[in-house]
């Protein structure tokens, strides 16, 4: 865009009706449009990447061994004349008592995704090209405004789902049986009686203690914090404003950038402090252009692609220092714009290349 240089002679009823221009503007005085910018915060959403879930841990069974004091003989009477007559019995008991064993199914998960809007839709005011059937001798006169819109930009992230939580399930351990033999008085013996006592013995077993059991443990879920733009408060108001009309022409930005490279380094970041800044504070609302060129050393394809990255990384900069993107407007020239005649096929000095490899801003209309 070019700048708007205003005087008595030009400043026509139909040129101010045509291009809706400022009011009562001084001779040789230069001005821009200011269209006040949609204003975005930053808003954090926490997405669930892997949901909560439990693991189970089986504990088990513990066993003590008792020893019990058991009748083996029972009393009996002894006679002289006529002996007693014994018989046997089997005697069954428990030698391990019953109980449970557990088995764990782990908890199972599935895939799944979420869709967030990271950036919402927007629209701003564009300047067109002049008509190509225009009838006036200055470009301005026919020169139109587009409001382009731009879509939302959206970021899917994959999730887990949890299909099945973990279970426990008991298989029963049956208990043990052991049996001894003791005799039994069938008959007593006749006439003489004889008191015969009883026989005891010391048998051993094992016993259930504490039965297996489970210990539940919780495993929190996992979450991760993005970062998307809200629109807080919608921009579009346009007004005039009146500049120094050095800055509607190209200004240095005299960043010395490595070779090759697109960083900004802290002597550049003082520079762009120090020159920029200050003269978007003094111009709130109104739209520059960064632009960065390249000389005609290497490729065509590579220059244009390094300026493009030197102008977004000044871009990037500003941003991180307060400025509205929607205000800035990052180009990278390549080698197409030469400031003398050092193109390809043309040989040069080193101080001649070194002219073409610049950084540049001026205020533009919105």
């Amino acid at each position: 865009m070019k700048k708007i240089l205003f005087s008595i002679a030009v400043l026509t009823a139909s040129l101010g009706a045509a291009q809706d221009l400022p009011t009562n503007p001084e001779p040789g005085k230069c001005y821009v449009r200011c269209t006040t910018p949609d204003v975005y915060v930053n808003e954090t959403v926490t997405v669930t990447i892997k949901p909560g879930y439990k693991v189970l841990k089986t504990i088990p069974a513990t066993y003590k061994t008792v020893t019990e004091r058991v009748l083996v003989k029972e009393e009996s009477k002894k006679l002289r004349i006529i002996p007693e007559e014994w018989g046997t019995e089997k005697v069954t008991y428990v030698s391990k008592e019953g109980g449970n064993t557990l088995s764990i199914s782990p908890a199972s998960f599935g895939t799944a995704s979420e869709t967030i809007e990271v950036k919402p839709a927007y629209a701003q005011w564009e300047l067109g090209a002049a008509a190509p059937d225009c009838d006036s001798g200055n470009p301005d006169d026919c020169r139109y405004w587009c409001y382009k819109g731009y879509p939302a930009e959206f970021q899917t992230i994959e999730t887990a789902t949890l299909v099945r939580d973990a279970s426990a399930s008991k298989t029963p351990v049956p208990e043990k049986n052991a049996s001894y033999t003791k005799r039994v008085l069938i008959s007593p013996a006749k006439v003489v009686e004889e008191v015969v006592p009883a026989v005891y013995d010391e048998i051993t077993r094992t016993v259930l203690d504490k039965d297996a059991y489970t210990v539940e443990e919780v495993v929190p879920p996992v979450t991760k914090t993005y970062t998307k733009e809200v629109l807080k408060e919608k921009g579009g108001l346009t007004t005039w404003k009146e500049v120094e009309c050095s800055l509607v022409t190209y200004q240095a930005l005299p960043i010395n950038w490595n070779l090759g490279s697109a960083t900004l380094t802290a002597q550049a970041k003082s520079i762009i402090d120090t020159r920029l800044l200050p003269v978007l504070a003094k111009n709130p609302g109104v739209k520059v252009e960064l632009a960065s060129h390249t000389d005609a050393q290497g490729s065509a394809s590579s220059n244009q692609d390094l300026s493009e990255r030197r102008a977004q990384a000044v871009a990037q900069y500003l941003i991180s220092k307060g400025i509205n993107s929607s205000l800035l407007v990052a180009n990278g020239y390549g080698e197409t714009k030469p400031k003398n005649r050092c193109k390809d096929g043309v040989s040069c000095t080193s101080r001649e290349h070194a002219v073409n490899r610049r950084t540049e801003f001026r205020l533009i209309n919105n």
